[in-house]
């Protein structure tokens, strides 16, 4: 039976057999690598250690340890690694292959057919049109997410994701952070009394995205390369559909939109822990319920501007109390200011 190897994967003959040595001998300094390269790699005889150790750390195949020996990835966790990439990297090859191939543009020319002269494809520059119904309109979304290469800006101003659309997003959101587009998204403030909802949010930020969190209203927008951009007809009723926009000025207004609603958002907490963090202060919503009892007269009014349920927003008072030992509103206004949390 042949020895099985990793050309399949991607690494060459010297590189495996260099991995395969140092799985042999446990970890190597500068000056072993040298010494067993020459000794026991079959390979090219000009095989320079330096590039071998560099090598095998951008293959996954090693790792450098604090005191500058070279030291072998477990095998299973190795061979992971260089399967996801290769996966990864045939999966970007197609897509842009299929991106400068203009199959999508020539299937929906088929399609639009079905839609009437008056249609105009979505991916027309300039155009304006009105998506109408969910199914639609997630299409719509799928396709503009599929072409973007630079940039995303989201908003969802409820906040809060079900399952399923949680599990929808996930395959768009990976293949955009997979590409190294430049994701921001703005979430309402529910999103923090969501557990499923900050899981999510923490998976995308872990992997590049940026989050905020808006304690105002936010508009529902999804803009792609600052080209073209989505809005409900209906902001209030959003299943009534969508108007998808590559109109410059129109796409250039809505960025700006974007921009100040960033701004007046704040970054997702480190943590959702009702208590307090690690370093003994309020989490980020804590805080701003201490700023609104120092201005807003009634919960009523506390919880609106911070765009939370009313019994959301005492509960956190009910909290916040406990956590400073106080025995009224404004006695734990005036702790927190000792504090230095308001």
């Amino acid at each position: 039976m042949a020895l099985a190897n990793l050309r399949f994967l991607g690494v060459g003959p010297d590189d495996e057999e260099t991995y395969r040595l140092l799985l042999r001998r446990g970890g190597f300094s500068q000056a072993d690598l040298t010494r067993h390269l020459e000794e026991d790699v079959q390979g090219d005889a000009a095989l320079d250690p330096q590039d071998a150790h560099r090598r095998l750390i951008e293959l996954g195949l090693a790792t450098e340890t604090p005191g500058g020996l070279l030291a072998p990835v477990s095998p299973a966790k190795a061979v992971e690694a260089l399967v996801e990439s290769r996966v990864s990297g045939l999966r970007d090859q197609m897509e842009d292959e299929v991106s400068s191939s203009g199959i999508v543009d020539s299937l929906l020319g088929e399609h639009e057919k079905s839609l009437g002269a008056s249609s105009q494809p979505l991916h027309t520059a300039g155009t304006t049109r009105h998506i109408k119904g969910m199914a639609s309109v997630r299409a719509a979304i799928d396709e503009l997410t599929f072409f973007t290469r630079t940039e995303s800006l989201t908003t969802s101003p409820v906040g809060v994701l079900s399952e399923e659309s949680i599990s929808h997003a996930r395959l768009m959101d990976s293949r955009i952070l997979r590409r190294n587009v430049h994701m921001r998204t703005l979430m309402g403030a529910q999103a923090l009394e969501d557990p499923n909802t900050m899981d999510y949010l923490r998976e995308l930020t872990s992997k590049g995205a940026k989050i905020r969190i808006s304690y105002e209203p936010i508009e529902r927008l999804i803009i792609c390369d600052r080209a073209a951009a989505l809005t409900p007809i209906d902001p209030a009723h959003t299943t009534k559909g969508a108007i998808l926009t590559r109109d410059p000025g129109l796409v250039a207004a809505l960025v700006s939109l974007f921009e100040r609603m960033w701004q007046t958002a704040h970054d997702l907490p480190a943590t959702d822990d009702v208590g307090e963090t690690e370093n003994g202060l309020a989490n980020a919503l804590q805080r701003e319920i201490l700023h609104s009892l120092c201005t807003a007269e009634k919960d009523e009014i506390g919880a609106r501007e911070l765009g939370i349920a009313v019994r959301t927003y005492r509960k956190h008072v009910a909290s916040i109390m406990q956590l400073l030992g106080a025995s009224n509103r404004f006695q734990a206004a005036l702790l927190a200011r000792e504090r230095g949390w308001v």
